[in-house]
């Protein structure tokens, strides 16, 4: 179990951001709990904190709804990674994340990290179906399984369990191709005033992932958190090289050296 008291102050922090409904929530819980769970819309904002080695990392999940959009700049605020989700199958959900949420980045440190990510692939890839942990190697059948059965409505006829090939009658129509992904990757960046050859590449930057079976999950928060360590290790220098006064004991000192030289 983590040093409760080294869980305190996080080093770094990461946000989703995203429509409602595009899996955000489901994203998290998949990582932090190794398992996939129905949720209901954030309401607000949820913070999740995670150990990465010997750094903090905090991860905050926002709200799609509209009402709460205005929440979305404040949590961005001294941002490091900023995860723009979207849904594989809903064309809509990428054209919000350029109309309505880019903006709400404007708050995040200058050298932030964008990432986008279309989720629910196992609705569109029959590759998405296979389940993976952190090592690459398949997790609990049972769980895939159950997921599968969920999704898909199979016959009630004896027939053998559903493979990848039988699975692709059954997959949605995907609506966000991956090329449409990596082009607005290329018009964040110019959004955000960053030159393209010297910025992380697109191939590295736009992901597509399975909250339900785990596909791609563990890579995706993992190449974040390697990305992330250079921007503690700059934060911890800089702190060194300005450490913080205490008040506190300014104060007290400022009175010592008050009284002692009063005649």
């Amino acid at each position: 179990m983590p040093d409760l008291s080294k869980m305190k102050k996080p080093d770094v922090k990461l946000v989703f951001l995203g429509d409602m409904n595009v899996g955000k929530t489901s994203l998290l819980h998949r990582y932090m709990e190794r398992k996939f769970k129905d949720t209901i819309s954030t309401v607000g904002g949820a913070f999740f904190l995670k150990q990465w080695g010997p750094y903090n990392i905090s991860i905050w999940d926002t709200a799609g709804r509209e009402q709460f959009h205005g929440l979305g700049s404040m949590y961005c605020r001294g941002a490091a990674a900023i995860i723009l989700t979207y849904d594989v199958t809903n064309w809509q959900s990428l054209v919000e994340l350029e109309e309505r949420f880019l903006s709400l980045t404007d708050t995040a440190n200058h050298d932030c990290i964008y990432a986008l990510v279309g989720n629910k692939a196992d609705l569109t890839d029959s590759k998405a179906h296979l389940c993976q942990d952190s090592d690459g190697l398949p997790e609990d059948r049972t769980e895939c399984e159950e997921g599968r059965t969920e999704t898909h409505v199979l016959s009630a006829s004896p027939t053998p369990p559903a493979s990848p090939t039988s699975l692709s009658d059954m997959l949605l129509h995907k609506q966000v191709a991956r090329e449409d992904a990596v082009a607005l990757y290329g018009r964040i960046l110019r959004y955000k005033g960053l030159d393209e050859k010297s910025s992380l590449p697109a191939d590295k930057m736009c992901f597509e992932t399975s909250a339900k079976t785990g596909y791609n999950v563990d890579v995706l928060f993992e190449t974040l958190f390697d990305l992330a360590v250079p921007a503690i290790l700059r934060k911890r220098q800089e702190n060194q090289a300005s450490p913080t006064v205490d008040l506190e004991d300014w104060r007290q000192v400022s009175g010592k050296r008050g009284k002692s030289s009063c005649c």
